[in-house]
């Protein structure tokens, strides 16, 4: 097997300009126009908007990889270091923190040259224990030639695939020597949007750490839709997008860095994810706008801090259904304090009682709009 690395004339990858064209224009439309919807919300919409984003952000590229990280801590974490006020902070464990430091250094830091060093600052931030898992790695440093061949492989042991093997270590150095000279320069012109999905190809090609290579390259594609964009605030998120068609991501990774040096699958199929997230991000900023219209309509109302916490969550991903038993958890008191909390806010028309189901009752809120 011939990887898209071994080729001759490799990196000079190329495209079909005509194919790509009227996709660019149009992602790009859409692109403006979501900014320009954002940009009118004002600032604490906006801050609402991007730490929703970011949560996402976080969250789904480590799910991507098949890592499942606590929704709570994430958004504790980037709303500390935001330096927004959202009620009661959890405190996040360290390998919380580091994904997040990542994610933040990219987006806040856009217009920052990436360098060597800066990615073996992310690097280390994702692996603060200098290891994967139960497995020792290198750390902050490109991958060695003592792991031996660096490979993406799935199945049992025994009946394993190999769907793709990057460039020996020995070339790493060089690698990435000149990708980062092409991150950081002008790129011959090549449309932003573009530049980022180059970007996300080119960087998990060279795959120059032992492990974290697709949550690095999916930070560095966030950094250069932030330069396409020149903001820091995010609203909408890739990896969350990328993470409903995971199936189709790895597909066209592995055809992709299988074939020649054209990449015009691989940019439509970015585009068109690209795409999709812009509508995901009607979603959030849907949520929002309920949210603000929620506590417009319920600003004179005497609530308690418990039950400003506990409906504010019930905005902000609350999965499941509310029962007082998880009201109490929630808001860390006695079963007896939640059902009293709860009936206030039956009695005020906030929340309403879901039709009978289970053993326990459980709530919802009253659409503020009803």
């Amino acid at each position: 097997m011939i990887y898209i690395h071994e080729l001759p004339g490799w990196p000079a990858f190329n495209w079909n300009v005509q194919r790509i064209a009227h996709r660019l224009a149009a992602v790009r439309y859409k692109q403006g126009r979501l900014l320009g919807r954002m940009e009118r919300l004002g600032f604490p919409l906006k801050a609402e908007a991007t730490l929703q984003t970011l949560t996402e952000e976080v969250v789904k590229s480590s799910e991507i990889e098949g890592e499942v990280l606590d929704r709570d801590q994430v958004r504790s974490s980037i709303a500390r270091r935001l330096g927004m006020d959202i009620g009661a902070l959890i405190p996040a464990d360290r390998h919380v923190e580091g994904v997040v430091e990542m994610i933040l250094d990219a987006t806040e830091h856009y217009a920052d040259e990436l360098t060597a060093e800066r990615l073996f600052g992310w690097h280390a931030a994702l692996f603060p224990t200098g290891r994967s898992g139960m497995t020792k790695i290198v750390v902050g440093a490109w991958r060695t030639a003592k792991t031996g061949p660096m490979q993406v492989i799935s199945g049992p042991i025994g009946r394993e695939r190999v769907h793709y093997e990057a460039p020996p270590a020995e070339r790493l150095a060089q690698e990435m020597n000149a990708f980062l000279e092409w991150l950081n320069g002008d790129a011959g012109g090549i449309d932003p949007v573009l530049k980022a999905a180059l970007a996300h190809l080119w960087f998990v090609t060279i795959h120059p750490f032992e492990d974290g290579n697709g949550r690095i390259a999916r930070a560095i594609a966030d950094l250069a839709l932030a330069r396409s964009e020149q903001s820091a605030q995010r609203f909408y998120s890739m990896s969350a997008q990328i993470r409903r068609e995971r199936n189709d991501y790895y597909t066209i990774l592995e055809r992709t860095q299988k074939g020649d040096l054209d990449i015009t699958d691989w940019l439509t199929w970015f585009l068109n994810c690209l795409d999709r997230a812009f509508d995901g991000a009607d979603i959030i900023l849907a949520s929002i706008l309920r949210k603000a219209d929620f506590w417009a309509l319920h600003s004179a109302r005497q609530l308690n801090e418990r039950q400003r916490l506990v409906l504010n969550r019930l905005f902000d991903g609350f999965e499941g259904k509310l029962t007082s038993s998880k009201w109490a958890k929630l808001a860390k008191v006695s079963q007896a304090t939640a059902s009293r909390d709860i009936d206030e806010l039956v009695e005020h028309g906030i929340l309403k009682k879901d039709a009978a189901g289970g053993r326990s009752t459980s709530y919802s809120l009253v659409d503020a709009q009803t």
